[in-house]
């Protein structure tokens, strides 16, 4: 591994372990589940129904580059009252999960959470949703499974994209091993796809994001929101209105 790449690393991912006794709090019912990967990693996960008698389906949610899912377990609250059940995963080194993070494991993982919702739910009744780095792993699902919908928040083109937008340039001379292709996974998507992405966002930069509305079809939506930043976009009526919208097709 190059300087540059161990740099990069340290610079997308930002977990923050937690002990395997450690007990999730939350206000609503869940589950937590555990897998174990083909190379003997153990990963961990937690489930929210729907807060009706019977779900419309299930949003698999694959988070930020940050923090752990005592964090982003409280994502459930925009579609479980909205009546989907939602899972959300830990990556490998978060939270209770084992393992270091890397892009071929992270998007085996990916799938292999796919799989579990699979033998529970119809693919129709499956939305894949990716957030700042987990838009790489539903953007790669999208272009491999079938779904209801991709929705991604605040997604990026590729690393490479994202990282000459943030130094106002079209592009970088060096590569990296780390590529996140959410262009070209977008592009192959065949379900509907949902984008939001706010214009001052200083994590991911707008014009990286922007890229990805050359990936979609006609009837796909990128929703830009002015002001949002990279954390906020729950905060803006547009976020919610064109959420609930999708939902509750």
């Amino acid at each position: 591994m190059n300087i540059s790449d161990f740099i990069l690393r340290k610079l997308l991912f930002r977990p923050t372990p937690l002990a395997k006794d450690h007990l999730f709090v939350f206000e609503h019912p869940f589950q937590e589940h555990w897998f174990e990967t083909p190379d003997g990693v153990q990963l961990n996960a937690l489930f929210f129904p729907a807060q009706i008698p019977r779900s419309k389906g299930v949003v698999l949610y694959f988070h930020g580059n940050r923090h752990n899912l005592q964090r982003w377990g409280a994502m459930h609250q925009a579609f479980t009252r909205l009546g989907y059940d939602f899972f959300v995963p830990d990556y490998r080194g978060y939270g209770k999960s084992g393992g270091l993070p890397d892009e071929p494991q992270l998007l085996e993982d990916a799938q292999l959470m796919y799989q579990w919702l699979l033998e529970r739910y119809a693919p129709e009744t499956i939305i894949l949703y990716g957030r700042s780095l987990g838009s790489g792993m539903a953007s790669y699902l999208a272009a491999h499974v079938a779904a209801k919908y991709l929705i991604l928040e605040t997604p990026f083109d590729t690393i490479q994209g994202m990282i000459a937008s943030h130094i106002g340039r079209k592009d970088i001379p060096v590569q990296f091993n780390l590529v996140f292709p959410n262009h070209t996974f977008v592009a192959q998507a065949r379900m509907p796809v949902l984008i939001f992405h706010g214009t001052r966002d200083r994590v991911v930069p707008y014009a990286s994001a922007i890229k990805l509305q050359e990936s979609l079809k006609p009837t796909d939506q990128f929703i830009t929101i002015p002001g949002g930043a990279h954390n906020n976009l729950d905060t803006f009526q547009a976020y919610h209105a064109y959420l609930n919208a999708w939902l509750e097709r």
